[in-house]
């Protein structure tokens, strides 16, 4: 099973340059009015379809053995959806004095306000053998905050920068984010036997809506001949990410390790990758929604694009070392604990 996950989260990554690449070939066929009519079949039925699928998917009922540990609970989202944005938010008051292309620099602060993904976090916990259910909590729970939280989050450090109205983008992001998941949830109760039997490929589902939307945006990048990307501020910006994203590892992993945190080796696992990772599954249709006709949409989606390889690849990297970290720390606690 991990290994068919490993080869999906590949064939998407290829999948990405593919459909960045057939952006550029093609752009007139993805762009607003063209034959692919993205403000219908993006705008709404491919966000709808995503969020469909997670409800469909996400199985809640196995998140009540979770629900005990509020105080990790609320490490992980408070880190996510505070700490996160404003720490970056930070960073990019010395970065806006540098020649780095300033709408990849709002782009690095748009990842700063996603939730964390429902996949990957809880892959790599379990990979490592840490708290596993934990992640699977934080994962689902965060990324239904991050519904609401997210879209307040970009408003409030970006501004809508769109003509669309405040109160436009949140009854389009309620109909096309909110009903879809709730009405997934409401289907999956009535056929929670047959999903658990079949396992539909849901995330092969997501992946693939998910590539249309990315190959829209692009459409729009490559007709625009206002727009140019510099390779300097590119290659900086995947830098930077890499940077912020072992950081942030690292603080947690301090964080949560000291001798009053209360939180254990498994803990502390689930604690890194959730904190850390964020998600472009939801990210990508939110920033749709919210910077719905930009020019420099395709930009600022860019820093997410990167980031969310990097964390995969970092991660994995990471597994074996933070694997061999959990197993001597738990056998350290096991031989200091007095015998009866």
């Amino acid at each position: 099973m991990r290994l068919l996950e490993r080869m999906r989260k590949e064939w998407f990554m290829i999948g990405i340059v593919l459909a960045i690449a057939g952006a550029k070939l093609e752009p007139s066929i993805g762009v607003n009015g063209g034959p692919l009519m993205p403000e219908i079949t993006v705008s709404y039925i491919a966000v709808a379809t995503i969020f469909f699928n997670s409800g469909l998917s996400l199985n809640t009922e196995e998140l009540t053995s979770a629900l005990v540990h509020i105080k990790l609970h609320l490490f992980i989202q408070i880190f996510t959806l505070a700490f996160f944005p404003a720490a970056i938010w930070l960073f990019l008051q010395l970065l806006s004095i540098t020649p780095i292309n300033e709408w990849l620099l709002k782009g690095l602060q748009t990842v700063g306000c996603m939730p964390p993904p429902v996949s990957s976090a809880v892959i790599l916990t379990k990979a490592v053998g840490g708290n596993e259910a934990a992640a699977i909590f934080n994962s689902a729970f965060g990324s239904f905050l991050g519904i609401v939280v997210t879209p307040l989050l970009l408003l409030l450090f970006l501004g809508s920068s769109s003509s669309v109205p405040f109160t436009s983008i949140f009854s389009q992001l309620f109909m096309t984010v909110v009903v879809p998941l709730i009405i997934g949830q409401i289907v999956r109760r009535y056929i929670k036997d047959w999903l658990e039997r079949k396992k539909p490929p849901f995330g092969a589902v997501s992946s693939s809506v998910l590539l249309m939307i990315i190959y829209t945006t692009f459409c729009d990048t490559f007709s625009n001949p206002n727009i140019d990307l510099d390779k300097f501020s590119l290659i900086l910006i995947l830098f930077i990410i890499c940077s912020i994203q072992l950081s942030f590892m690292l603080l947690t992993f301090i964080f949560s390790t000291r001798n009053n945190s209360g939180f254990t080796p498994a803990d502390t696992v689930a604690v890194m990758f959730c904190s850390t990772h964020k998600s472009l599954t939801l990210g990508i249709p939110m920033l749709k929604i919210v910077f719905a006709g930009h020019e420099y949409l395709s930009l600022i989606s860019v820093p997410l694009l990167i980031y969310h390889p990097v964390q995969i690849l970092l991660g994995s990297v990471l597994v074996p070392t933070i694997k061999s970290w959990m197993v001597s720390r738990q056998k350290g606690v096991k031989l200091t604990r007095p015998t009866v």
